[in-house]
This record gives C-alpha cells, sequence and structure tokens, in this order.
C-alpha cells in the first residue's frame, strides 16, 4: 500500500537532497534574475492544494512586474512582451519551477501529483471535483503534464488528473518523474499565448 505517509516521506528526502545538491544553480539564477530585470527574485502565486485549500506556490520570477496578475499566460494576447530575457529561459527548461522544492519540503506539495491550479481556475477545479482530483496533494508535476501540458483543454486535463489518482502508486510516480525529465528535454507541450482553451499556462 503506497500509503499517504510512505509518499510525504519519499517526496521530504528526495526534495530536500535535490534543494541541497542545486543550491549552487539556485544561486546562479537568483543573481541572474536579479542583475537582469526589475522586481524580486520568487514570484508567489495563490494556488489550490489539497481539498481545495490555498497556499502560496514559488517560482523564479519570469516576467516583468507590471504583468497582469492571476492571469494565466495563455490568456495574455502577447505574452511575449512581459517574458524577461532571463525568464524566457527558464520557461523553456522549466527550471522556473525549481522553487516549488522549498513548496514540497513545507508540506503544500507532492513531487507527483495534479498540477496545482490557480485560485479562479474554477473550471478545472470543478472538473477535477468529478474525478476526486482536488482530494491528493497538487505536485510539481504529473500525468496530464507529461500527456500534453499546456496543449489540453480543461476536461482533458481534469480527465487525466482522475486517472492518476486512480493509478497513484510508488512505481507509477516513478514513471511520471521519468517521463517528465524526457518531456522537459524536448520541450513538448509549452504553449505561449493562445486562445484560452488550453490548460494553465501559468503567469510569471
Amino acid at each position: 500500500m503506497y500509503s499517504k505517509y510512505g509518499k510525504r516521506l519519499i517526496d521530504f528526502l528526495i526534495s530536500l537532497l535535490g534543494f541541497i545538491v542545486l543550491s549552487p544553480l539556485f544561486l546562479i539564477l537568483c543573481l541572474l534574475i536579479k542583475i537582469t530585470s526589475k522586481g524580486p527574485i520568487f514570484f508567489k502565486q495563490k494556488r489550490v492544494g489539497i481539498h481545495k485549500t490555498y497556499f502560496d506556490i514559488l517560482k523564479f520570477r519570469t516576467m516583468k512586474i507590471d504583468t497582469p496578475k492571476d492571469v494565466p499566460t495563455h490568456l495574455l494576447s502577447d505574452p511575449d512582451q512581459y517574458i524577461t530575457s532571463v525568464g524566457r529561459f527558464l520557461r523553456k527548461t522549466s527550471l522556473d519551477e525549481l522553487p516549488q522544492l522549498i513548496n514540497i519540503i513545507k508540506g503544500d506539495m507532492s513531487i507527483v501529483g495534479p498540477r496545482p491550479a490557480l485560485w479562479n481556475q474554477y473550471d478545472l477545479i470543478e472538473q477535477r471535483d468529478l474525478y476526486q482530483a482536488n482530494d491528493v496533494m497538487p505536485g510539481l508535476t504529473g500525468w496530464a503534464q507529461i500527456n500534453g501540458r499546456d496543449e489540453l483543454e480543461i476536461s482533458v486535463k481534469a480527465k487525466l488528473d482522475g486517472e492518476y489518482v486512480q493509478r497513484m502508486s510508488f512505481l507509477f510516480d516513478c514513471k511520471c518523474f521519468l517521463l517528465t525529465i524526457t518531456s522537459v528535454l524536448k520541450h513538448e507541450g509549452v504553449v505561449e499565448g493562445g486562445t484560452g482553451s488550453m490548460h494553465e499556462g501559468d503567469s510569471q
């Protein structure tokens, strides 16, 4: 049985080790962000956690400080005008997500689980209720992330999140994690800008 306590222990140990090992990279990225654009190093955003509680997700700031708040990137008519030079690299490589190791250590998130929705993504939250996907810890990566990411419609994303809930196990988490590495290296499913039919495309 893959208990929530076992999953939490694995998340904590791996994330803490990852944070320690990657600390030199963290410092380098912090310096690059600070010297190339105005604003804070980190970007905080209100997200939906387990059982629809809220928490502040952490990311490296990739957009200018005048970017509209709490608006998914895909809903911006011209997101490129807001993305910083370093931010473009961070988003392409998904390095902007690294600070979420802190969220995992704190217990806000898991390594693998449904990606946390924005607090105002009511359609996604409602769809996830149909599959009990709001009742598990959100993740740094997940089954939906490696099966379309920004290219997914809300209903499809929620269904994949529900499939993760049904199949959740240590081995399935390992599979999701390994496939995430492949997806990131190939830059699969990343969309900047669009019509609003995509799943989230986090701002900043």
